[in-house]
């Protein structure tokens, strides 16, 4: 049967079901990532960005299509982790776009959809690589483009995308060396390959394994107390209503109680109903109450009924903010710095370097943009200056832009490292474009080798890599191969050290004890009797040994 278009309940379904087949394929995505690192993390931070798109629009019963992608793209912008994250972020907010106005959608809007998903996840990249998740939307959007004006079938054109995204996926390697040589196709290229054919799969009601989103179940619970603290409240409804059935009709059925949820969630939102078949306690957000108190005779007495003007509790709300913005604008400081780091020695090193924010985040673990946001705005600054210290997360940090309204200027420094020596040339009598100028400068004096083990047997750059080895990434290159941790960081420091070189720091993780990372050091000192040898506590994980040479 030829489906001609898709409302807003159906694209909530198949957002639904594109973010759980992702999540049951997060591992697998994972391993897809190029280097053979612990902290292969493509799927991960896709499966989180989809999972907090799926949350936002589950928060309120959207109805039109337009609704469900905005809701969508909006949640998916607050949650975006790592650069795969981010641009699928950017697609969904594409998708948006084009869906702005529209109650349903039809072939023409849907390749109009994914067209705007495309050049809105290109334009959010400085510098676009091909062989990646940007072409895999890319030539889905043309071949959709070509093809919508001779089908009518939704699920047609759906089928013909998959087939494209699957023959364009597998050409990625051709277009990337790095991939050729890893033997793997594009992780997030994958990633949205695995969001589509899930969406596809409630578009024409195949199986899907898990679900990310809680439903409200159909069959009703046992009564308890409702829990409302009546958070991110906006306005749309004005009365929080609450009453008991407390005298049932005797001839009450499971389905009559399910049919009042469901006329409850027409007129409200916030809908919780509960029933032993002894008593129905019902909870709800409505500009209706007395609807919900007609609505729930047809099912017995009603008892202890509770309205609440939650548009008075707006407005005091607002009242109260409107007061606190006053007092944090009176204390406004001129600037404030956030910085990415993991490891209790890192996130103390930035303290003592006067960082405002030290987010969790960076080998093992991205921050979200919204993260990344609520840590600007903590620093009550006029001008805030980001370290996002990972080539991972300075694409999400440049998009927390959009989150906050401080002056933020992110700085694009890949390692902690170059984050601690930015840092130390932070100067406040300086203007903030002076500021950035020279704190960018400081940071690209430094080079940073991160010491780690390979997780997978896997081959890069011509050179054979198994699982357990110990790898030297140089400026996140790879750049030494061994057995012997210590060995190896000395091999990676005698590719670092040159005529200018006068500094060399050692950061040692949560697996190295400190006489040996001490005894590292020593060497360091002997072998390069010309330049200052430091010891600092990382205590990052995964990664050995941290060390910047400057």
């Amino acid at each position: 049967m030829a489906i001609a278009r898709i409302d807003g309940m159906m694209l909530k379904e198949m957002f639904s079901s594109g973010a759980s087949l992702l999540v049951s394929n997060r591992e697998q995505v994972d391993a897809l990532n190029v280097f053979p690192v612990p902290d292969g993390d493509t799927g991960t931070n896709m499966s989180q960005t989809i999972t907090s798109a799926i949350k936002e629009i589950s928060s309120k019963p959207y109805t039109s299509a337009a609704d469900v992608a905005n809701a969508a793209a909006r949640g998916a912008l607050r949650g975006a982790r790592g650069n795969s994250g981010v641009i699928l972020s950017q697609i969904l907010r594409g998708f948006s776009k084009a869906a702005a106005g529209h109650e349903d959608i039809d072939c023409e809007l849907f390749a109009q959809m994914l067209r705007q998903g495309a050049n809105t996840a290109y334009k959010a990249v400085m510098k676009p690589k091909e062989g990646t998740i940007l072409t895999v939307i890319r030539v889905i959007a043309e071949e959709a483009e070509e093809a919508r004006d001779k089908r009518d079938d939704i699920a047609e054109l759906f089928r013909l995308v998959l087939s494209v995204g699957d023959a364009i996926l597998k050409r990625t390697p051709e277009m990337l060396p790095v991939l050729k040589q890893a033997g793997v196709v594009d992780s997030g290229g994958m990633g949205l390959m695995v969001v589509l054919r899930g969406m596809y799969a409630a578009l024409t009601g195949e199986p899907v394994d898990a679900i990310v989103t809680e439903p409200t179940p159909d069959k009703p619970g046992m009564p308890g107390e409702f829990v409302d603290d009546h958070e991110n409240l906006d306005g749309s409804f004005g009365y929080c209503t609450e009453f008991v059935v407390s005298r049932p009709r005797k001839d009450m059925k499971d389905a009559d109680v399910v049919r009042l949820r469901k006329r409850m969630e027409r007129i409200g939102d916030r809908v919780q109903v509960s029933a032993d078949m002894n008593v129905v306690k019902v909870h709800l957000h409505t500009n209706q109450p007395g609807q919900a108190l007609q609505y729930a005779l047809e099912l017995g007495e009603i008892d202890q009924v509770k309205v609440e003007n939650l548009l008075e509790l707006i407005r005091a709300r607002e009242a109260d903010a409107a007061a606190e913005a006053a007092a944090k604008a009176a204390e406004q400081k001129e600037y404030g710095i956030v910085a990415v780091a993991l490891g209790e020695g890192l996130v103390d090193i930035f303290k003592n370097l006067n960082v405002d924010q030290v987010v969790d985040g960076g080998q093992t673990m991205n921050p979200s943009i919204q993260d990344l946001a609520q840590a600007c705005d903590a620093t009550n600054a006029r001008n805030v200056i980001i370290l996002p210290n990972n080539t991972n997360i300075i694409l999400a940090a440049q998009q927390a832009v959009e989150l906050t309204e401080r002056n933020v200027i992110v700085l694009p420094t890949k390692s902690v490292p170059m984050g601690i020596s930015a840092a130390l040339a932070f100067d406040p009598s300086l203007s903030p474009e002076e500021n950035a100028a020279a704190m960018k400068d400081a940071a690209e004096q430094v080079h940073t080798a991160s010491i780690t083990y390979a997780v997978r047997d896997t081959n890069y750059d011509g050179q054979e890599i198994h699982e357990g080895d110990i790898m030297a990434m140089l400026d996140n290159k790879l750049n030494v191969l061994g057995h012997d941790v210590a060995q190896v960081a000395v091999d990676v420091a005698a590719n670092m050290v040159g005529e200018d070189s006068s500094l060399i720091t050692v950061y040692y993780g949560q697996d190295i004890r400190k006489e040996d990372a001490q005894a590292l050091c020593d060497r360091l000192a002997e072998i390069y009797p010309d330049c200052d040898v430091e010891l600092q506590h990382g205590g990052q994980p995964l990664y050995y040994y941290l060390i910047a040479v400057e």
